[in-house]
């Protein structure tokens, strides 16, 4: 397992499916908070970081690999995703324990309100109940945005680890 091997059309296809698949999957957290009105809490806004740090990554190893740069630097890309991905299954797996009762979350797991004017603060702060990490905003099959967090991290760096090490 070396990141030196030629690289081909398996890094090429990883890095576009896995900038596509980062992208779609922190889009769909951002229109659930913009469109479908979830107000995240601050576990969910971390669970993020991976992705706006992957995303980029990502295009530029899909770049690297199109445009054959030195293999080492398309794979250890593909390497730096894969470990952003762990990342994110950790977060992933520590929001859901949260929600599910098996640990304790952060004290002081709250948002903050954005204030459109200071004359109404105390009517938005009244208006706006900031989530509890510990609560699910809802359940898809079983599983919290947490947990579905869980199974795109896990796929997302099989992935990108399968196309780092792999000829």
């Amino acid at each position: 397992m070396s990141l030196t091997p030629p690289t081909g059309k398996l890094q090429t296809a990883a890095a576009g499916f896995l900038a596509f698949a980062m992208a779609v999957t922190v889009g769909t957290a951002l229109g659930f908070e913009h469109i479908g009105g979830f107000i995240p809490c601050k576990l969910c806004l971390e669970q993020r970081v991976p992705y706006y740090i992957g995303v980029p990554v990502m295009l530029v190893a899909l770049t690297s690999a199109a445009l054959r740069w030195p293999p080492v630097i398309t794979r250890g890309l593909l390497l730096t995703g894969g470990l952003l991905m762990l990342w994110g299954l950790g977060l992933g797996t520590y929001h859901a324990g949260v929600e599910w009762g098996w640990w304790a979350g952060p004290t002081d797991c709250g948002v903050v309100a954005p204030v459109e004017s200071a004359g109404s603060l105390l009517d938005q702060l009244n208006e706006v109940v900031p989530p509890a990490c510990d609560e699910a905003a809802g359940r898809f099959l079983g599983l919290s945005f947490a947990g579905w967090n869980v199974v795109a991290s896990a796929i997302l760096a099989a992935v990108a680890l399968s196309g780092a090490f792999k000829r």
